[in-house]
């Protein structure tokens, strides 16, 4: 028990030193935290325990509901060709790229290379989430075109996952068809339910929101799909009326980034291993500027198309280019199911967890727009 209050106190300690130095720096609390737990996953007695692990996901899920609850289906609709098209675009370029690189040039298998497409592929819903909140994009027109494509490009890579390596059984079967249901009768029970408990101290809201997000949760991992692809679209089909409330929305998001997202953020930095990243250091390199030139080659043109400013265009590519949850996700797929080693593995989390800080600084330091109020043109 001793052991065990020690590590809670070593990895409050990391995420509260990653807080204090965002706010000294100015970066983006989450790859702050990225980078604290590298520094503590390989340098102290740092250990990823079954409660360090559940906290993590759990935060993962949170986040990526959050994420979702951020998609404004108004925006959707009058910026529909915008997002649609970024987001698909953002998924094949990177995806058949690095696949086609990865089995033609570095050799790797087949589904070897597949999964090295799908991980990289990706563009991080919890990176994006965070910069958009603590930058105050979130709010703009611009903000929530990224928040939109990001969901299609992860949908695109959830997609891809499925068709190419799910178990097609029973329990896929039934998570589709209460997953189904469950987002078709939310809308209609949730403003509801709210309105009969109403709002207390004992949060029956959020009770409520947790118990479909474990209950989607488990159904998916019976199935060997991810939690976190139920916990987004519930997000998106509950996003107008979170959108409405944003006391609520507050109040889940300090639940989150206060206790939750630290755990997954830090454990996601504790799991590179430097000596295997410096054995592996050019492979790393190659797919890392693969993946970005690719979401370039992919998004820039789409965004001179749609006339954004040339500031609007890099900021927007290079966030367009982070990867962190779905891509850690895809990536520890491969793994558990045997289909990558632990080699392929680590060089595989090293270009997802450098593909969420790398374009992410270089974007909030030298290619932020102005902001502009929601209904200004973008």
């Amino acid at each position: 028990m001793e052991i065990q209050w020690f590590q809670a106190a070593l990895w409050i300690g990391l995420a509260l030193l990653a807080a204090v130095l965002s706010v000294r720096i100015a970066i983006s609390i989450a790859l702050l935290e990225i980078i604290v737990g590298v520094i503590g996953g390989n340098f102290l007695p740092l250990q990823r325990t079954e409660w360090v692990n559940f906290l993590a996901g759990f935060g993962s899920i949170l986040l990526t509901f959050l994420a979702g609850a951020e998609v404004d289906p108004e925006v959707m609709k009058k910026k529909f060709k915008e997002s649609m098209t970024i987001g698909v675009l953002s998924f094949f370029a990177p995806f058949l790229g690095v696949m086609a690189y990865a089995y033609y040039v570095a050799g790797w298998s087949l589904p070897e290379a597949q999964i090295a497409g799908i991980a990289l592929s990706t563009t991080s819903v919890a990176v994006i989430y965070s910069v958009m909140i603590e930058s105050g994009y979130n709010k703009t027109e611009l903000g929530k075109i990224i928040i939109a494509a990001t969901f299609i490009t992860d949908l695109g890579t959830v997609i891809a996952l499925g068709i190419l390596f799910a178990n097609y059984n029973w329990y896929m079967l039934i998570f589709i068809a209460v997953t189904a249901m469950t987002l078709f009768l939310l809308p209609k029970f949730v403003p509801w339910f709210f309105h009969k408990v109403g709002s207390r101290i004992s949060e029956p809201e959020t009770k409520f929101i947790f118990l479909i997000l474990f209950g989607l949760g488990a159904l998916a991992v019976m199935a060997k799909s991810e939690a976190v692809l139920p916990a987004y679209l519930v997000g998106m089909v509950l996003a107008p009326f979170f959108l409405a409330n944003s006391t609520l929305s507050h109040r889940m998001r300090v639940t989150a980034f206060t206790m939750l997202t630290p755990f997954y953020f830090l454990k996601a930095g504790s799991l590179v291993q430097l000596p295997t990243i410096w054995n592996s250091a050019a492979l790393i390199a190659l797919f890392l500027i693969l993946k970005v030139a690719a979401k370039f080659i992919g998004i820039w043109p789409t965004m001179e198309i749609f006339k954004f400013t040339r500031k609007e265009n890099m900021y927007t590519t290079l966030l367009m280019s982070t990867g962190l949850t779905f891509g850690s996700i895809s990536a520890l797929f491969g793994y558990t199911n045997k289909i990558i080693n632990q080699e392929q593995y680590t060089i595989l989390l090293t270009v997802v967890i450098l593909s969420a800080v790398v374009p992410t600084i270089i974007a909030q330091r030298w290619f932020q727009p102005d902001l502009k109020k929601e209904g200004e043109n973008v």
